[in-house]
């Protein structure tokens, strides 16, 4: 089993939302208007000279073809974002255990 962080521009959320949708995700926790900046990217910190915010959604995912097919659709997704800084980020690790 893994967890998967999908962390992404709040303006994204309807696309990210439709995207977990079409793959029958329907099972997430979600954090919105979280603050913060990537590597080599503009900060999303919700002030006037670094607007807008990053949402994160953490998924915990049973099968590997599952996280494969997000994966590949992320992909896709941030293939049709032009700008870098915009591009969803997926982090990935190891689920022992949920209760």
């Amino acid at each position: 089993m893994k967890a998967v962080f999908i962390v992404y521009h709040d303006i994204l959320d309807d696309r990210v939302t439709r995207l977990l949708e079409s793959l029958d995700i329907d099972f997430y926790t979600e954090w919105e208007n979280v603050k913060g900046k990537g590597h080599s990217t503009d900060p999303h910190l919700g002030t006037r000279t670094y607007p807008g915010y990053n949402n994160v959604r953490l998924i915990a995912i049973q099968s590997d073809e599952l996280l494969d097919r997000l994966i590949i659709s992320l992909d896709e997704l941030n293939g049709e974002i032009e700008r870098k800084d915009d591009k969803i980020r997926l982090f990935q690790m190891p689920l022992e255990r949920v209760l």
